[in-house]
C-alpha cells in the first residue's frame, strides 16, 4: 500500500520507515501538513496518515475521492479533526489508533501538574541564573486533598491509579461511569465545587466544547490547579486567563490549547507569536505550557507506529477493521 504521510517530524520516520518492509508499505513522508493546498501531494497514494492537527474537510475529502484515497489513517486516537459526514459520503475509511500508551499521557500530566504545583518550572529557571532563592515557591501536598478526573477512559483511569497513589480523594465524572473503578463519581458541578486538582481526560464532543468556562470556574474553588492533556477546546482560553488573573485558579498545566494548530510542532522562536492569549498565557508564573506531547514515550511510537500500519495491512487484505472511525 502507498501512503502519504503528512506533517512528518524526524521521530516519525525514525518509528515508521523501518517497519515499512513489514507491513508491505510505501510511505512518502511529507512535511507539509494536510490542507487543502497541500491535498494534492497525495495523488498515487491509496492512504494518507494525518495527525492531531491536520483537519479533513467537506473540500478536502472530496478532493482525495477524486485522486483516489480510499483511506485515512489517523496515528492518534482523538478524530475530531476529521468530518466523518464528509469522509463517509466520499467512501472513505477512517481508522485511528485507540490506545497507544494511556500511562504516558497521565504520567504526563501528573508530572505537569507537580511542576505547577510545587513551582518546578520556575525553580529550574532561577537556578540557571544562580538565583537560589526559594520565596514564592510554596506549594501544597497532594496528600489528602481532591482530585477531579473529567473523563474515565484508559488514560482517565491511569489518572485514578496515580492520585488514589497520593492518598487524595478521587471524584470523577463521565456520562458512562466505570463502576469497577477505585473512584466516586458524581455530577459535574460537584466536581468543580469540591476539587483542589483538576484534570482533563474526555474527548472532544459539542458537549465537552468549552466544559471548562466562566460558569464552571465560578464553581471551583479558590486556588484549583488545573491539567489539560486532552483537547484544547475542552477550556475556554480567555475565561482561563481571567480565572488565572483573579486568583480564582492557582494553576494550570497545558499540554494542549485551543488555537494550537497554527503553533504547536514548530519553531517560532525568533518570531512574534500572533495569539495574544497564548502570549499572555506564557507570561504568566503560574502557567506551564507544552506541545501536546503527553503521547511522547518510545512505547507509545512504537504502538502507534505498529497499529497504524496493522490498520493499513487490514484494509488492504479485506480484513476485519477493528479500529474503524464511524
Amino acid at each position: 500500500m502507498k501512503i502519504a504521510f503528512f506533517g512528518t517530524k524526524p521521530y516519525d520516520r525514525l518509528w515508521f520507515e523501518p517497519l515499512c518492509g513489514d507491513y508491505s508499505c510505501d510511505i512518502h513522508f511529507i512535511e507539509s501538513g494536510l490542507s487543502e493546498d497541500t491535498v494534492i501531494l497525495a495523488k498515487g497514494a491509496d492512504a494518507i496518515c494525518i495527525f492531531v492537527n491536520d483537519y479533513v474537510t467537506e473540500d478536502i475529502a472530496k478532493e482525495l475521492e477524486d485522486i483516489g484515497i480510499k483511506l485515512i489513517l489517523l496515528r492518534c486516537a482523538g478524530y475530531n479533526n476529521v468530518d466523518l459526514t464528509a469522509t463517509n459520503a466520499h467512501n472513505i475509511t477512517v481508522q485511528r489508533v485507540p490506545s497507544y500508551s494511556p500511562s504516558a499521557v497521565a504520567e504526563f500530566s501528573i508530572a505537569a501538574m507537580l511542576s505547577v504545583n510545587r513551582h518546578i518550572h520556575r525553580a529550574y529557571s532561577r537556578t540557571r541564573d544562580f538565583n537560589m532563592s526559594i520565596n514564592g515557591l510554596m506549594g501544597q501536598d497532594l496528600n489528602g486533598k481532591i482530585a477531579g478526573v473529567i473523563g474515565t477512559g484508559k488514560i482517565g483511569q491511569c489518572m485514578i491509579d496515580i492520585f488514589n497513589g497520593f492518598h487524595m480523594k478521587v471524584l470523577a465524572y463521565d456520562p458512562f461511569p466505570n463502576e469497577n473503578l477505585d473512584v466516586i463519581y458524581v455530577p459535574l458541578e460537584e466536581l468543580f465545587e469540591r476539587s483542589d486538582f483538576i484534570s482533563l481526560h474526555c474527548p472532544l464532543t459539542k458537549d465537552t466544547y468549552h466544559i471548562i468556562n466562566r460558569i464552571s470556574i465560578s464553581l471551583m474553588k479558590t486556588g484549583v490547579i488545573i491539567a489539560n492533556t486532552s483537547r484544547g477546546p475542552l477550556i475556554e482560553s480567555v475565561a482561563l486567563v481571567e480565572g488565572l488573573k483573579s486568583g480564582k485558579i492557582g494553576g494550570v498545566a497545558l499540554d494542549v490549547y485551543e488555537e494550537e494548530d497554527e503553533v504547536f510542532y514548530e519553531d517560532f522562536s525568533n518570531e512574534i507569536i500572533q495569539d495574544d492569549v497564548l502570549s499572555r498565557l506564557c507570561t504568566l508564573p503560574n502557567v506551564l505550557i507544552t506541545s501536546h506531547m503527553g503521547f511522547f514515550t518510545k512505547e507509545a511510537m512504537h504502538a502507534i507506529a505498529t497499529t497504524t500500519l496493522q490498520n493499513a495491512r487490514d484494509f488492504e487484505n479485506g480484513d476485519k477493521l477493528v479500529n474503524v472511525v464511524k
